[in-house]
Formats: C-alpha cells, sequence, structure tokens
C-alpha cells in the first residue's frame, strides 16, 4: 500500500477525481495545488497533479515541484482530451486519465515506484567542464553552481546531451519550448545569448554556431585554448525582442 499526495484546485474527495482510487487501498490525501501545500505535508510515495481542468496551472507546477527538490515520483492526472498537450520537459514521470482503471492504476504506480538500474548515472551529464543533474535540475560549471532558468537549464542540458550534433532553431524549439509554443525562433539566439554570458569568456564557445543553420554543443576536445564561438555573425543581435516564453523562464 503506497501514500498518495494529490494536488488538486478541486479539494474534492480523491474519488472523485480519480474514481478507480477509491477503489484501491492506498492512502490518498487531497492539498491544494500549490507547492507550499507540501510545506506541511505528509511523507509520501508518490505525487498526483490534477491537470483536468488547468493544464496550464498543472505544468507551472510540475515543473516548480522539480525545480525545488520534489524527489517523488510524479504522476499527472489528465482527461482523455488533455492528453495531446502533454510534454515531457513538464517534469512528470508518467500520467494517467482521471477514468483509469483500478488495475492500470496499479500497474502505473508500481512502474513508477520500482527502482530503474542505471538512472543515477543517466541523471548526471559531465562534459567540458559542465556537470548537468537532471534530478535535482541543477547545473556546476568548474565545480560553481550555475544560476540558470528552466528554459536555460533545458536548453543546455540538451544541447549538452547531444555533442557536436548541429540543431536548427526550430529543432530546439520544438524539443526544448514544446510544440505549444507560439513564438519565433529569435527567443532561441536570446537564450542562447543568455546563456553564453551565464558560462562566461572563457566557456561561452562550447555552445558554437552554425551560421545559417543552428547551435551545437562543442566537444571538449574541439575546445580551442582561447575559445572563441564558431561564427559570432549567426547570433541575434544585442537588442532582446520580446520574449514570449518570459513566464516559462
Amino acid at each position: 500500500m503506497a501514500t498518495l499526495l494529490l494536488l488538486s484546485k478541486a479539494m474534492d474527495a480523491s474519488a472523485e477525481i480519480v474514481p478507480a482510487l477509491g477503489l484501491l487501498q492506498h492512502q490518498v490525501r487531497v492539498v491544494a495545488a500549490e507547492p507550499t501545500a507540501l510545506l506541511d505535508a505528509p511523507p509520501c510515495d508518490v505525487l498526483l497533479v490534477d491537470a483536468r481542468t488547468d493544464l496550464i496551472a498543472a505544468r507551472s507546477l510540475c515543473r516548480l515541484l522539480r525545480t525545488t527538490g520534489a524527489e517523488e515520483p510524479l504522476l499527472l492526472v489528465a482527461t482523455e482530451a488533455g492528453v495531446a498537450a502533454l510534454s515531457r520537459d513538464w517534469g512528470f514521470d508518467d500520467f494517467l486519465l482521471d477514468t483509469a482503471s483500478p488495475g492500470e492504476i496499479e500497474a502505473r504506480l508500481r512502474l513508477v515506484l520500482a527502482p530503474r538500474p542505471g538512472d543515477a548515472e543517466v541523471a548526471l551529464i559531465t562534459t567540458g567542464g559542465i556537470e548537468i543533474d537532471e534530478s535535482a535540475y541543477s547545473a556546476k560549471l568548474d565545480g560553481q553552481p550555475l544560476d540558470l532558468t528552466y528554459t536555460e537549464f533545458e536548453l543546455l542540458k540538451y544541447l549538452a546531451q547531444h555533442p557536436g550534433r548541429v540543431f536548427s532553431r526550430q529543432q530546439l524549439l520544438s524539443d526544448v519550448w514544446g510544440y505549444d509554443y507560439y513564438g519565433g525562433t529569435r527567443t532561441v539566439d536570446v537564450h542562447i545569448r543568455r546563456l553564453r554570458a551565464k558560462l562566461g569568456p572563457e566557456h561561452e564557445a562550447l555552445i558554437g554556431t552554425v551560421r545559417n543553420v543552428g547551435y551545437r554543443f562543442v566537444v571538449p576536445s574541439e575546445h580551442p585554448d582561447h575559445p572563441r564561438r564558431d561564427d559570432e555573425t549567426d547570433d541575434a543581435d544585442e537588442t532582446d525582442p520580446v520574449d514570449a516564453t518570459s513566464h516559462r523562464g
């Protein structure tokens, strides 16, 4: 029997949110859908976030839970119509429909609670003096913490996971920002510039520009003694546009 903490704006009984939960033996407590609710909440085995009626708020809450260090497996409760909008970059481990059967809920809980061999190794990316801890949503440069926004962290992580590979701005928008982002590719240039500034003059060349194509993470063996970017002329100019992703980091 697992202890489940269900974060919801509805504050109904858990059986009203996910009816099949009322047929299972797990202990379920419903709390307000906000991070501060966890301060007084009892320990739990799994966090559930109610995304049935407000996907945007659920996405923000999931990301905030991860960036503030919540380590419990995170399950998203969604409607069938809402599933199409879900994206892994929200930070949840799995999702279930509010109409899920008892058997499906048991299976999904069992899977998220089961230890996965190699998770510790996969969660840590070390390259070019940068150490990225996926599980803690943190990054270090030469042992010193980097103060990154959520989107800057996801962008750095994505590039570092594919060293040497060139990504177009449109690819980065799709894979980092998500398909539901409607802004232009210019925001990629803005975030790249901010990320380079935080890496500093000695390490900014880790993110290379490929003229008329996009960006890549420069593998350490290619990193020059006196770093410079691959192509200084292909970035956006120094005036930031109105960044439609400012609310997303």
